[in-house]
């Protein structure tokens, strides 16, 4: 189980490396993507790693109980997951919300690594 969450935290650490690089590119042409063609299909990607990545971390939380991760926590990134991977393609979203949201991923899925990696 461990090595199975382990590989659906990395593959969520990238997809959250492709919003920051997807949203700088929107940024940078102010052009927005076309949403059936390019923002659905990925966030669809994105959202289906997600949800399995949240009731495998639900369950290993309550089995490890590690110290500094918890339920609440695993919502609130997942919430963040979502958002982002949908708001990276339009160049109206608030720039510091989404810096903000992608930094607290980042470095709460690291933080996941770390803690199954001890």
């Amino acid at each position: 189980m461990e090595e199975q969450l382990l590989n659906l935290t990395e593959e969520l650490l990238t997809y959250n490396q492709l919003c920051l690089k997807y949203f700088q590119e929107v940024r940078e042409t102010q052009k927005e993507q076309d949403f059936y063609q390019v923002v659905k299909p990925f966030a669809d990607k994105v959202k289906s790693v997600k949800d399995e990545w949240q009731v495998m971390m639900k369950d290993w939380v309550e089995k490890k109980s590690p110290k500094h991760i918890h339920r609440n926590q695993i919502e609130t990134i997942s919430d963040h997951i979502e958002r982002n991977s949908i708001q990276a393609f339009f160049p109206g979203t608030s720039k510091a919300l989404f810096l903000n949201a992608n930094r607290t991923i980042k470095y709460f899925l690291e933080e996941v690594i770390k803690e199954i990696n001890h």
